[in-house]
């Protein structure tokens, strides 16, 4: 197997030029530099983990006043939530109006209370892909531990059985295969983060690369 190299992948895609044009979008819903598709497109760091209910956990650590972990029974007694909405990967396609389900990242936040120190979260998952986020942006209503897209169970290749979903921001701060949240003072980047993807990752003002 051919090695697997991030800092190539970046690369490529800073020079890439689109393969389709961007859309004329007069509901203004597509971002800058972005096509509308129908297709779900699947991009995996490295290998895709194949983590079955009964051994997938959800740790919640760092800076919180009562850490907490869940295992899949336990989340699914959490409320749930459904969304209808779009998004946006930085590889330039994006979809609209996709149905998900899952437990509000608000609902979480409020069982481990955050410390008032704690000003980002970085998102662990199996297989070891990390991103980082603010956590404020967090806080969004449509904000979602995501467990259900269109209906039914979320497959391996899209992030089951659990992934986050923040919607505002490109896809890949929604991170597949979701293990762990560690709630931190200072901010420090992820995996993509380090190989020259932005930090914060706004669709609508293109934050593409660092």
């Amino acid at each position: 197997m051919a090695e697997w190299n991030p800092f190539k992948r970046v690369a490529r895609l800073r020079e890439a030029k689109p393969l389709r044009k961007p859309d004329d979008d007069p509901f203004e819903r597509i971002p800058p530099g972005q096509y509308s598709t129908t297709k779900f497109p699947v991009l995996t760091y490295g290998e895709t983990p194949h983590v079955s209910i009964s051994e997938w956990r959800l740790k919640i650590w760092g800076l919180v006043e009562k850490p907490l972990t869940f295992s899949w029974d336990e989340l699914q007694k959490l409320p749930r939530k459904e969304i209808v909405c779009d998004l946006h990967c930085v590889t330039r396609w994006s979809q609209l109006d996709m149905k998900w389900e899952g437990v509000p990242f608000r609902t979480i936040a409020e069982l481990v209370t955050p410390k008032a120190e704690a000003r980002f979260v970085m998102q662990h998952c199996y297989g070891g892909y990390t991103t980082n986020l603010p956590l404020e942006e967090l806080y969004e209503k449509d904000v979602l531990i995501a467990h259900k897209y269109d209906g039914l169970p979320l497959v391996r290749e899209h992030g089951g059985p659990v992934r986050m979903l923040v919607p505002k921001l490109y896809l890949w701060k929604s991170a597949k295969w979701l293990s762990g949240l560690e709630f931190m003072r200072e901010d420090k980047p992820g995996f993509w983060e380090k190989y020259g993807y932005h930090n914060h990752g706004d669709p609508w003002t293109e934050e593409r690369f660092g």
